[in-house]
């Protein structure tokens, strides 16, 4: 740990492996490889992205999937965006490729001007378009491969295929101010970055601002994109904003207070109706239908001469379709592609009590039965902030004893959903309070503090897990006092960048990273499912339906390694004797169901308790069921296919399908009734990879073929006793 080191970073440092080039060096875009048949979610392209070169003279960004495509003369512009599999559009207009705001001045980044309709764009308009006097004029480019935001130290287990960083090419497109602007801007130079990534249709877009005068310069604000989307519908009236927006996937590391990308993303861009579209069928031309990526708030970054700003980055990922479960298996292809330690996916028992008896006891607990993680869990009294001798000395045994037992150990903090004091509290702006009702400011003297003390101890603890319960939420401040920020505009962006770079630091150096909210992007490996804390104070026999639902319903979005449930082994949140576990032998069944409830969805809970086990026959019941998931571990944490969601009325299911793996899919099922049932299931082995025949496994060891049907689904008899549980695996 101590090698790598966490350290405060500098203001910004980018450095790409990029060179020059001119469109002549180019390959042509006629060489494009070419689509082919083959659905990228059940194999991998061959195609890789490089950028090509465009027949007028442009250049474009292809990976065979999608396709950006630049015009360079007058000024350099995007002037397409196409699904290259189906030749669907995705552009309807030209925008310029960023708009700074610097000391009050508004600057677009290239682009053109003229086109005499936005619901459309003809390539005979292009050679008619003109540059703005005063944009930015595109100046050169050059390209390099895809490279990592931050490193990722990889000290456990993750996905067999993840990759860091992702392959695929970058191309960089530069810019310098016009003739005759201010002398205050005139040494003002912006880069557009993008990055396509291999095998799947995204594309990332941020840009880099350097100020080459002799002055400081205070930039305002930005958009790093401006993307003019075919709209989604077509709506005269515009009732309580229910128009949708187009069919991509925009997202940011620019992220927080939410456990969704959905509403994680609020501060950091929008869809917003399009001034410049006046043929579109909503009235009152409202349709939103222009992609704004930028902050909200600030950032009011002072770019010292000579130094480079580097905005947040934006990841678009572009629907191919309109189904629920193919979306969703794009966007959790993405997750595994630019955020591939949200695979890593430890077996944790969150401890009770962090006195030595149940801590030491608990590591060998986990050792016995093939968990992989110790928690020191909120209010067990592990306190991540003191700093006293003896108290680290105590900490540092028991992660000797964990190392010794091949055990991770990490520890509870809690940030933000506390107030401090008057000084180091956030200031709020007037009808804005903080997100949980109280919060310091990151930049505050006790805040800058705090993540000090955060890294000494992970730099000489042996820890190796960080649960950060309130993590930085977005919250304003609006103090001139705090040392980190100068005021309000700038407090958000500077807060983000201290937690981030933080976060950046604990990948880097091996930290897991339990965060509840959305910062997987940033370096975080695991959020909640999606639960409500109280439902776990319900009769257990509620709680195991509700485990499978939780499930069923964050997989949509997630993989299964993402989120986290819970498993309440002591009272929680209150619901006495009835909603409890313990005494563990006495609830074996309920017990095992709610642990094969996770495990046979690849999702790990907080098995929360002083102990795994309380009996030897517990005993051997976890580690039989830890035991039969790393058996099949690869396919259970592949992704789900949702099939019958848990309701306590009849079998509910669902299929993971991995057409990399030997194991190409597995079927898991489950009986919520107290009597035995015996059903067929119908079930789909398209996203298997699976064509014609499938040998299918059950829990005996008897193997079956049974035909594909022309739809790629089979047929499937399970029997299942009272309250149980079977699966299927498919070969």
């Amino acid at each position: 740990m101590r090698a790598a080191g966490f350290l405060a970073l500098a203001f910004v440092s980018c450095s790409f492996a990029a060179s020059a080039a001119t469109v002549a060096e180019l390959p042509p875009l006629a060489g494009e490889p070419p689509v082919g048949d083959t659905d990228w979610l059940v194999a991998r392209p061959e195609a890789k992205a490089a950028v090509y070169a465009a027949p007028d003279g442009g250049i474009a960004l292809s990976n065979g999937l999608i396709r950006r495509t630049f015009r360079l003369a007058p000024n350099a512009a995007t002037v397409g965006l196409d699904n290259v599999a189906t030749g669907e559009p995705y552009l309807r207009g030209v925008k310029p490729e960023a708009v700074v705001t610097v000391n009050g001045v508004r600057i677009e980044v290239g682009g053109l001007k003229g086109q005499p309709n936005h619901a459309f764009l003809r390539a005979d308009w292009l050679d008619t378009l003109t540059t703005a006097p005063e944009a930015m004029r595109f100046t050169g480019f050059s390209t390099g491969p895809a490279e990592e935001r931050f490193a990722w130290k990889r000290v456990r287990r993750a996905a067999p295929d993840a990759a860091w960083p992702p392959p695929g090419v970058h191309l960089a497109m530069d810019y310098a101010m016009p003739d005759g602007a201010p002398a205050e801007l005139a040494g003002l130079r912006v880069t557009v970055h993008y990055e396509m990534y291999d095998g799947l249709p995204l594309y990332s877009k941020w840009i880099t601002v350097v100020n080459g005068g002799k002055a400081a310069v205070t930039l305002d604000a930005f958009t790093s994109e401006l993307l003019a989307a075919v709209e989604y519908s077509s709506d005269v009236e515009d009732r309580a904003g229910a128009a949708r927006p187009p069919n991509l996937h925009v997202e940011t590391d620019y992220a927080f207070l939410a456990m969704s990308p959905l509403n994680a993303g609020r501060h950091a861009y929008r869809w917003v109706p399009d001034p410049d579209y006046e043929t579109q069928v909503n009235y009152e031309k409202k349709n939103p239908c222009l992609l704004e990526v930028g902050p909200d708030l600030g950032p009011a970054a002072v770019i010292k001469p000579g130094d480079t700003f580097a905005s947040f980055r934006a990841f678009v990922l572009p629907y191919d379709g309109y189904d629920r479960e193919r979306n969703g298996l794009a966007l959790r292809r993405m997750y595994r592609t630019i955020a591939p330690w949200c695979t890593e996916n430890p077996l944790m028992l969150h401890v009770r009590h962090s006195d030595p008896k149940t801590v030491l006891n608990a590591i060998d607990q986990c050792a016995d039965t093939g968990f992989e993680m110790v928690i020191l869990s909120f209010g067990s009294g592990f306190d991540i902030e003191n700093e006293k001798e003896a108290y680290r000395k105590r900490l540092r045994q028991y992660a000797d004893h964990a190392k010794e037992k091949g055990i991770e150990i990490g520890g509870y903090s809690l940030l933000a959903s506390r107030s401090i004091d008057a000084k180091n509290d956030v200031v709020s702006p007037e009808g804005e309070p903080p997100a949980f009702g109280n919060s310091p400011c990151l930049l505050s003297e006790w805040g800058l503090d705090y993540f000090g003390k955060l890294r000494r101890f992970y730099e000489t603890s042996g820890f190796t897990l960080l649960e950060h319960d309130g993590s930085y939420p977005g919250d304003a401040c609006a103090s001139a006092e705090h040392p980190g920020h100068r005021g309000l505009a700038d407090s958000r962006w500077a807060q983000w960048r201290l937690i981030t770079d933080f976060y950046h630091e604990c990948r880097t150096n091996g930290v897991f990273l339990n965060v509840p909210d959305w910062y997987f992007l940033s370096g975080s490996n695991k959020t909640g499912m999606g639960y409500r804390e109280t439902n776990w104070s319900l009769p257990r026999d509620q709680q195991v339906i509700h485990t499978r639902q939780n499930i069923y319903d964050g997989t949509w979005e997630k993989a299964p390694s993402m989120g986290w449930m819970f498993v309440p082994l002591t009272e929680y949140h209150g619901g006495g004797a009835a909603a409890t576990i313990e005494p563990l032998d006495e609830h074996l069944d309920h017990y095992e169901r709610m642990l094969v409830g996770n495990l046979a969805f690849g999702a790990q809970a907080c098995y929360r308790g002083p102990e795994l086990y309380d009996t030897p026959r517990v005993r051997d019941m976890v580690a039989k069921w830890v035991a039969w998931y790393k058996a099949h571990r690869d396919i259970l944490e592949s992704d789900l296919i949702h099939g019958r969601r848990a309701d306590g009325r009849d079998v509910d299911w669902m299929l993971h399908v991995n057409p990399a793996l030997k194991t190409k899919a597995m079927l898991v099922a489950f009986n919520p009734l107290d009597t035995p049932v015996e059903r067929e299931l119908k079930v789909s082995l398209y996203y298997s990879g699976l064509t014609e025949t499938a040998a299918v496994t059950d829990p005996d060891g008897k193997t079956e073929t049974l035909p594909l049907a022309r739809d790629h689904t089979v047929r499937v008899r399970i029997a299942l006793p009272p309250q149980g549980f079977t699966w299927r695996a498919f070969e």
